[in-house]
This record gives structure tokens, sequence and C-alpha cells, in this order.
């Protein structure tokens, strides 16, 4: 009898972790979403330079999250899932965009008070964000900002592909990075393509202007 009720014990035990545990994730799961799409947001308020909108809602993300981290702080085993951390990543990806844009101070982990692989992952996928920007950018004959967009996204990938942890531990970065390398590749040769174009532009507006005042040797007949 008495093993019988140890038995018992230890299951009704047993199911209110797990009640407790179900209601943790309930709260977390549709905050997770809430962060998502507030950062989301962000994002596309920091590409058309309304940075205090995007400022705004990443305040709202922020609650959610520290929201979250109160639900689970008794649920390590959900709060290291894969909703949790997407979350973290998409909020370290739009701090990291709006600060490329707005040409702010880059908050890092600490600050934002998520985990160092969500927060690597976002950098990656800010660092590949500013694409867009670039290419944007171009459309609108702003050269010289490119530039400065392409170094940014150069030394995020430089610092990333040095990284050299299992990816349990990394949150999957190499594959991240990986990504931002293709993304690279393919601005850094629409960004050449641009400036040789500009640069043929150029010399053919000189030469138009020397013939134009008789400076060249077509005039030599």
């Amino acid at each position: 009898m008495e093993r019988v009720d140890a038995i018992r014990n230890i299951v009704q035990d047993s199911l209110v972790r797990l009640e407790q545990t179900h209601v943790a994730r309930e709260v977390a799961l549709p905050l997770s979403r809430q962060v998502i799409h507030a950062c989301a947001a962000a994002i596309r308020a920091a590409h058309r330079h309304e940075y205090q909108e995007s400022n705004q809602l990443l305040g709202e993300a922020h609650k959610h999250l520290q929201h979250i981290q109160s639900a689970l702080v008794d649920h390590s085993e959900i709060y290291f899932t894969g909703y949790v951390s997407d979350a973290q990543k998409e909020f370290a990806e739009a701090h990291a965009t709006l600060a490329f844009l707005s040409e702010s101070p880059l908050p890092g982990p600490r600050e934002l008070h998520i985990e160092v692989p969500s927060y690597l992952n976002g950098l990656a996928e800010a660092a590949s964000e500013l694409r867009r920007t670039i290419l944007d950018a171009l459309r609108k004959d702003d050269v010289a900002r490119c530039e400065g967009w392409m170094a940014i996204m150069d030394e995020i990938y430089s610092f990333l592909v040095t990284v050299d942890y299992p990816e349990a531990i990394t949150g999957g970065l190499r594959r991240t990075t990986d990504q931002l390398r293709g993304v690279l590749e393919r601005t850094r040769g629409d960004l050449t393509l641009a400036l040789r174009q500009r640069s043929l532009e150029e010399k053919l507006a000189q030469f138009q202007s020397k013939v134009s005042k008789g400076m060249t040797p077509l005039n030599d007949s």
C-alpha cells in the first residue's frame, strides 16, 4: 500500500508540473508571435526612415519578451525551444537593422537581454536586410552610402564566418552565415555593376562635353 501511495504521489506531482508547463507555454507562444509581428513592423518602419515608430514597436516587442521570460523562468525546457529563440532572433535583427539605417549605436545581446545564439543569427539577418537598402539607394543614385552599408555587411560576415562551434550551441549560425554569404555576393555584384555603369556615364558625359567645346580629334578634319 505504501508503494501504491508513493506512485500515486509521484504521478500527481508530475501532472501538476506538466500542467504548470502547459500553462506557461500557452502564455509564451502567442507572445512570441506578437514579438515577431512587432519586429517585422519595426524593420519596415526603419526602411521608411520612420525611426521613432520603429523604436516604439521595438519597445512593445521588448515588453512581450520580458513577459515571456517571466512566464518561463521555471520552465527552461520551453524557454530554450525554437519559438522563443525565433522571437529573440527577430528582436535582434530589428534592433540591428534600425541601428544600421539610423546610424545609431548597435546594442549587444546583454543590452537586449537575449541569448547570444539568437543575437548572432539576428545580426546576420540584419546584414542581409541591408541588401534591400542598397538596392533602394542604387535606384536613387545614392552610391556613396551604399559603399558604407556594403562595408557593414562585409564586416559582419567576416566575423561570423570565424565562429566555429557546433550548430547545437550556435542555433544554426553556420547555415545563416552561408545564406548571408550568398546575399553578400549578389549585392557586391549589383553594386560593382552600378559603379561601373556610373563611371562609364561620367566618362561619356565628359567626352560629350569636350566634343561640344571642340576639344576632341573629331574636329581635326
